[in-house]
């Protein structure tokens, strides 16, 4: 409607500079804020359910869909591996609803939100490599391929994990002295996205990687974390996202209609059904099946991510590069249809109604059960030794530290425990005007 096919207020151009910016500063920070919410520990555990998911299952429909556009579409080798790609990218954004669905079962969830948030850090470097080789320039040397093979694998993701862990160390260290405010703790998520982009970029680098690789960093390094850092980097990732979603709607998505004819009616559903194909056979070899197959196989909607790696090589200036997105327009435009209403229809008949507030389920200190740490020094307490203190009368007062998300997802309480935000304790514990004579048990898991 915004379009000029509507009223005419928004006419946005690949050459856009908009367009440009919102691009790359939204796929960076996707990329960035996907990796650092991966959780570590359950790549480890599902280590081979991983490999398939990012190994088989992302590079074989890769190549499957760059066969059939090389030969159906009839284009060079290199244009049909930034097609193949770009919608071999399975898009993040449109599966948020079906992850946060609480009737999707855990295999299925963890592979989704595996493959949605990784599988575009092996498929940069594939369209990267294919611009290059595009360009009209002389061809590349190969002191230059080895060059850019360095830049994109080695300096980038170096320097992103280097960014991620001296930006995350001294922020949990200035933390532990003096504190920080939430407003900059949410920023400095953000600073450390984008200043992992900048340097690799300034070296030659890839910037995507490295920003994939510093939220990796952040994620392996484990440190406890505000809540706001993780959030706000989503919001404004998404708020990027919905922006772009504007840019496209508005009139590029719809330059895929105009290039229809039988050959791209041909390679459509090759392009869609390659993942499902592929995932079928290659999930039964880690032991998943039933449900759980079916939903990862057919969970594969191509959407915005595809559309941002498709700009890549049109913002690189490689001929042709116009063509290959208005391609995966189409090819886009078709998802939306097909996966939009696979996701529809499992949303609405598996969703089951909001269930109200439980209250909060107040068990005594003795009943706790929480994982009691080793001692390593003076400060930690455990539960033993609290008891201890309460039979012999000695004033303790329980604190939940907790941050806002672990505390929502459970609905225990220690009696008389008093909450206290852990971005802001002192103040609230002046507030509280808590005993000098108590012992303190301060618990946040």
């Amino acid at each position: 409607m915004l379009g000029p096919y509507g009223f005419g207020l928004i006419d946005m151009h690949l050459a856009s500079p908009v367009l440009r910016a919102l691009a790359i500063l939204g796929l960076a920070l996707v990329l960035f804020s996907d990796a650092v919410t991966v959780n570590v520990r359950e790549l480890r555990d599902r280590r081979q359910l991983v490999w398939m998911v990012l190994g088989p299952g992302t590079l074989l429909p890769a190549a499957l869909i760059a066969l059939a556009a090389f030969w159906v579409l009839d284009l060079s080798a290199a244009a049909a591996a930034i097609l193949g790609a770009a919608l071999a990218s399975t898009d993040p954004v449109l599966l948020r609803s079906v992850l946060r669905s609480p009737s999707l079962p855990t295999p299925s969830r963890v592979a989704l939100r595996i493959e949605s948030g990784m599988n575009d850090a092996l498929l940069v470097p594939i369209v990267i490599l294919a611009a290059l080789a595009l360009r009209e320039a002389a061809p590349l040397s190969g002191r230059e391929i080895g060059r850019n093979l360095v830049g994109l694998f080695v300096l980038g993701p170096a320097l992103g994990a280097i960014v991620g862990w001296a930006g995350i160390t001294m922020l949990a260290s200035v933390r532990s002295r003096v504190g920080v405010r939430r407003d900059y703790e949410s920023l400095y998520a953000l600073g450390l996205g984008f200043a992992a982009y900048a340097a690799a970029e300034a070296v030659g680098g890839s910037g995507f990687l490295a920003a994939f690789a510093a939220g990796l960093a952040i994620a392996a390094l484990d440190v406890e974390l505000c809540d706001c850092f993780l959030e706000y980097g989503e919001a404004t990732s998404e708020m990027l996202l919905l922006l772009t979603f504007v840019a496209f709607g508005a009139s590029l998505i719809w330059t895929g209609l105009s290039i229809v004819d039988w050959r791209l009616l041909v390679f459509t559903p090759i392009a869609l059904l390659a993942r499902t194909a592929v995932l079928y056979p290659v999930l039964t070899h880690v032991g998943v099946r039933g449900q759980d197959r079916k939903y990862i196989a057919l969970f594969g909607p191509r959407g915005l991510s595809s559309l941002l790696l498709a700009l890549l090589p049109v913002f690189a200036g490689v001929p042709g590069a116009s063509r290959l997105f208005s391609i995966t327009s189409f090819v886009v435009l078709v998802s939306l249809a097909a996966h939009g209403g696979i996701i529809g229809y499992y949303l609405r008949s598996k969703g089951a109604p909001r269930q109200p507030r439980q209250a909060p389920r107040v068990v005594e200190p003795s009943e706790a059960k929480l994982e009691q740490p080793e001692p390593e020094n003076e400060h930690i307490i455990t539960q033993a030794e609290v008891l201890e203190l309460q039979r012999h009368r000695e004033p303790v007062i329980f604190i939940d530290a907790r941050a806002p998300r672990s505390f929502e997802a459970d609905n225990r309480r220690i009696r008389g425990a008093l909450r206290i935000q852990p971005d802001d304790p002192v103040r609230m514990a002046t507030d509280l005007r808590l005993s000098n004579q108590a012992t303190l048990v301060v618990y946040c898991a």
